[in-house]
């Protein structure tokens, strides 16, 4: 890899996508991505996800703004992006009567520098069905050829479109493996998944969108850092909300009671939870089904998508 080029590999500024009718599905988004990472892109059905990746790639012309992929325009030098790419659609739509072998090796051939075709496949795990027609395979066989595919190129930068859609969840994590290798080698990925778990795992940092802008970026962690803690126990018989401790000197952003179930936010849950857990042993009683919980990554993408809705 050259020297020279960007630190970031992949820079977008003020990113606009308009489609016939005026529709505006991407709405000035701007983001990078570094070398060696793992970018995922997160967001609501329409939240313009899709409509950001293939910008990326090179398939649409931006309504506005500024795309650079390895220092280029993905669209307007497509000639000097594609050959150091591997991207990974939804949806491959292979001929459906080729076999897995065959259609490896026709993908091959359309590839610069392509890495024999049996390699990658060992990768995902489908070296043992090179016979089979595409149309056999199951879903989340024609996912992991999908993945093959993307693969052959020995790409610098990987783009991934909910690449474990389908897989079970011995294959969702061996693909999970196979990108954190990847990432190892210094393969930049960006991927957009359905599974915030997914995310979690793999991502150096993430981007959740909602209605074509970008709501919060961050680490995993930053994001989910942002969402109050929770804290839920029912009250022992013959006590009442008034009776804890006063809720303001624990931390409590928030409360809510439903029948005896109380249900406390907290941004300092050590402090929420010793308070409680002292009163509780100064008063002699117990607090059943105690559940004390940090903030989760799909707690702060429902918290964002409902904030967003109030605020439209």
């Amino acid at each position: 890899m050259n020297t020279d080029e960007h630190e970031h590999v992949i820079e977008v500024t003020d990113l606009r996508r308009v489609y016939g009718g005026g529709f505006e599905a991407v709405r000035g988004i701007s983001f990078s991505v570094a070398r060696g990472e793992v970018f995922a892109l997160l967001g609501t059905n329409g939240a313009g996800k899709t409509s950001t990746v293939e910008l990326l790639e090179g398939l649409a012309r931006p309504t506005g703004g500024r795309i650079r992929v390895l220092g280029h325009d993905p669209y307007t030098e497509r000639a000097a992006v594609r050959p150091r790419t591997g991207v990974m659609l939804q949806e491959g739509g292979f001929p459906s009567e080729l076999t897995v072998g065959e259609t490896a090796r026709m993908w091959a051939g359309c590839v610069s520098g392509a890495r024999p075709p049996l390699e990658v496949l060992e990768l995902v795990g489908l070296a043992r069905r090179t016979g089979v027609r595409v149309k056999q395979l199951s879903g989340g066989e024609r996912r992991r050829l999908d993945l093959a595919l993307a693969l052959l190129g020995d790409p610098e930068v990987l783009f991934l479109d909910e690449p474990t859609t389908g897989l079970d969840a011995e294959g969702r994590r061996d693909t999970w493996e196979l990108v954190r290798a990847l990432r190892d080698r210094g393969t930049t990925v960006l991927l957009t998944t359905h599974y915030l778990e997914e995310a979690e795992d793999l991502a150096g940092r993430l981007a959740i969108l909602h209605e074509g802008r970008i709501a919060v970026t961050g680490t995993p962690a930053e994001v989910t850092a942002a969402q109050p803690a929770r804290i839920s126990f029912e009250l022992p018989d013959g006590y009442f909300l008034g009776d804890l401790p006063a809720l303001a000197e624990l931390g409590v952003c928030g409360h809510e009671v439903d029948g005896n179930t109380v249900r406390l936010r907290t941004r300092e849950l050590q402090r929420a939870a010793t308070g409680l857990l002292v009163w509780a042993e100064r008063a002699g009683v117990e607090l059943r089904r105690l559940d004390v919980r940090s903030a989760s990554l799909e707690e702060a993408f429902l918290g964002i998508a409902a904030r967003e809705e109030v605020s439209a």
